[in-house]
């Protein structure tokens, strides 16, 4: 392993551990009326439901998305898009033509941290 280059922004641990990432199940999706990027997902997070938008209408279509496991930025900010509240984040990759999303290797609680 390398040591890493300044260029790769180091935070301290206690910086990391300020982000709460749980596992989400997608139980609803489809696209926003008016956007050819926009999707509008509904995300059971354990203990409550989120609606999140995300931009992965161009590579995704909504029933792709039903009933699978992603990790979601609990804790951001909501923000408005196009009308919609969105209450956290997917993540998926950045470094390819098609984003690719997070997911756990099995079937996990939805709602689990992960640490």
């Amino acid at each position: 392993m390398g040591t890493p280059t300044p260029s790769t922004g180091l935070i301290d641990i206690s910086e990391f551990q300020k982000i709460d990432l749980r596992v989400g199940l997608v139980k609803e999706a489809e696209q926003i009326p008016g956007s050819k990027k926009l999707l509008r997902l509904v995300v059971d997070l354990g203990d409550e439901v989120r609606q999140i938008i995300a931009g992965l209408a161009e590579w995704y279509e909504p029933d792709d998305l039903l009933g699978k496991y992603v990790i979601v930025v609990a804790n951001l900010k909501p923000k408005k898009i196009m009308g919609y509240e969105s209450q956290g984040m997917i993540l998926a990759t950045c470094d390819s033509d098609k984003p690719s999303l997070l997911t756990v290797i099995s079937e996990v609680k939805p709602g689990s941290k992960i640490c």
